[in-house]
């Protein structure tokens, strides 16, 4: 395994670095303010900053496709990625966000040549954004079998009937698409039941019932939404690669988005480490600084160990992926998702005691940035399930 960096990456992280501290770092404040002022229109400081990030190139580096995209392997994204996660705005910034990253190589892998041209090239150019539904209220959709978002054949089209709920992106301005998971055949195997389909935003039928918060915070402009389909009716050429391949295109999707998610959260301990030294050298308690206390000293040291573990285990899955594919590196994915998530909430937490009181407001980004990395601990599937596909992978190396 090489984790060296490529002369690109290295050109592509001093790039990245130099206009985070140039421009996002600063913006934070900006975007908080504006948003304040106007909680469902897009900060302006954020628009102005997706120029200047096309301006300089560093933009849609999350896909490895040459031509529309950085060409990136994911190890050599995966360093870029650590740095976009420092900040809860970076990833929209570079057109590199969660869920449209997972959505665009959906659509590049998956969907029909007039699929993408009317949806991919969009999200490309970062003029619309999109949501993916699946999760659902009612049922308990870490076993995403249990889905029950009915996608019924009628003529021409079909006609989509169910709720979803924690739906991101649904409550931004610019969001225009939908990509549906539903059960196109309830008869068929297990696996070959589920479909995904193409609901553009504004279809007569979808209704966003109402915007959910993560910890309190409501993650505005874009947001976590329940939606309700009431017979809403899209055309057949909507649906994706196929009946019942739901499930095959999930699973292609996922592995990706993992590593992405992971490596932000990496990014977000580093920060939160850097904040809790900073504080530590510069506030006094008991006679002392708090970087002389021994109890401060032995949190510092196992944040650095644990981000540090946290890292290689994700590199070593980048790289997996990158030579072997998602599949066979479903139990280096599992364990990422398990791991890296807890490592941030850890991370983080010993920043904010570090800050007292001061730590649980927005004065600082740990609060916020505790709150994003505990969602996560759910997003993609709770750790229970992630760790029931680590032992049964294990497992299987010893059976007779």
């Amino acid at each position: 395994m090489d984790f060296n960096y490529s002369n690109r990456v290295t050109e592509l992280l001093n790039k990245l670095n130099i206009f985070m501290v140039k421009y996002i770092y600063p913006a934070e404040k900006v975007f908080k303010q504006e948003l304040k002022e106007n909680r469902s229109k897009v900060p302006q400081v954020i628009e102005d900053l997706k120029l200047k990030a096309k301006e300089e190139n560093l933009w849609n580096l999350f896909l490895p496709d040459e031509k529309l995209g950085s060409g990136l392997s994911n190890i050599e994204y995966a360093t870029l990625c650590e740095v976009m996660g420092r900040s809860l705005i970076a990833p929209e910034i570079f057109n590199c966000n969660a869920p449209d990253t997972g959505n665009m190589e959906l659509l590049l892998n998956y969907a029909s040549e007039e699929q993408k041209n009317e949806w991919l090239y969009k999200l490309l150019d970062g003029k619309i954004r999109s949501a993916f539904c699946m999760t659902e209220p009612a049922v308990a959709s870490s076993d995403a079998t249990n889905i029950t978002t009915s996608i019924t054949s009628d003529g021409d089209h079909y006609i989509i009937n169910g709720s979803k709920w924690w739906t991101t992106n649904a409550a931004h301005p610019n969001c225009e698409l939908l990509i549906v998971m539903g059960k196109t055949n309830p008869n068929a195997p297990k696996y070959n039941q589920q479909s995904q389909i193409l609901v553009p935003m504004k279809t007569k039928g979808v209704k966003v019932i109402r915007r959910l918060t993560l910890y309190g915070y409501d993650e505005s402009p874009h947001g976590h939404c329940e939606l309700s389909f009431n017979d809403v009716r899209v055309p057949k050429g909507n649906l994706i690669l196929g009946e019942g391949k739901g499930f095959e295109i999930a699973q292609g999707r996922l592995g990706p988005g993992r590593i992405h998610h992971c490596m932000r959260l990496i990014g977000a301990a580093e920060r939160a480490l850097e904040a809790m030294c900073i504080r530590s050298n510069n506030r006094v308690a008991f006679g002392k600084k708090l970087s002389e206390q021994g109890s401060i000293r032995e949190q510092i040291a196992q944040s650095r160990i644990d981000i540090e573990q946290a890292r290689l285990l994700v590199l070593k899955t980048a790289w997996s992926i990158d030579k072997f594919g998602a599949k066979k590196s479903r139990d280096q994915i599992a364990m990422i998702k398990v791991s890296v998530p807890k490592m941030a909430c850890n991370v983080i937490d010993r920043s904010i005691q570090a800050h007292g009181a001061a730590g649980f407001t927005d004065d600082f980004f740990l609060a916020a940035s505790w709150a994003n990395s505990r969602g996560l601990r759910m997003a993609d599937g709770p750790d229970a399930v992630h760790s029931e596909t680590i032992a049964k992978l294990e497992l299987k190396k010893f059976e007779n």
